[in-house]
């Protein structure tokens, strides 16, 4: 399911606003610079997992991206529970870092949070199948696939070679929630809601 945690960056015991809402994480994202829609599949797939079946099926949105956006190339990287290197690459993007290129993703499968530290605040985007989000280059962020990572995702880029991890040497990743409490919470909520603390 996807939702928004917003927290201020001193307290991460307690969001001060917390939704389901796919119109209402729209909403406050794009508030901040950040693109998140949903894109269907333009064909069927047999395979969610095979980089050629995946890029035909959502051939029309990357390009439109492109379009827009200015990015040149797409590719597929995807993670399966089994992957031996799973914890090592999970912990690979648990600190906070920046880009030089932005960091677009859209979910063929599966599910991760971004984390975004905006300010004094910090926004856990929490996406899933269908979803796509573009946050901009050198935002401070992190990322977290969760200790069993099954995911597909199209990345498209304007230069492959800008999209290297710059460490901040800030522990805030440490203090928010992972994961796995994030989407225990949203598991247990079906019906779209928002929540805002007082």
């Amino acid at each position: 399911m996807s939702f928004l945690a917003i927290y201020a960056e001193q307290d991460a015991s307690r969001p001060q606003l917390i939704t389901n809402d796919g119109a209402q994480i729209a909403s406050e994202l794009e508030a901040e610079g950040i693109r998140f829609e949903r894109w269907t599949a333009g064909c069927e797939m047999r395979d969610p997992t095979d980089q050629a079946q995946v890029l035909a099926a959502y051939a029309d949105d990357v390009a439109r991206l492109k379009s827009e956006s200015g990015f040149v190339t797409a590719d597929v990287i995807g993670l399966t529970p089994d992957h031996p290197d799973r914890d090592a690459l999970r912990g690979k993007f648990l600190d906070e870092h920046r880009h030089a290129e932005h960091e677009v993703r859209f979910f063929v499968r599966g599910s991760g949070i971004f984390y975004l530290h905006l300010g004094e605040r910090v926004l856990a985007v929490g996406c899933e199948k269908d979803d796509l989000i573009a946050v901009p280059a050198g935002t401070p962020h992190w990322f977290d696939m969760g200790p069993t990572p099954d995911f597909t995702a199209i990345r498209l880029f304007t230069n492959p070679e800008g999209w290297i991890a710059n460490f901040t040497d800030n522990d805030i990743a440490a203090r928010f929630p992972r994961h796995e409490a994030l989407a225990e919470h949203f598991t247990q909520t079906a019906a779209p809601h928002s929540q805002e603390s007082a």
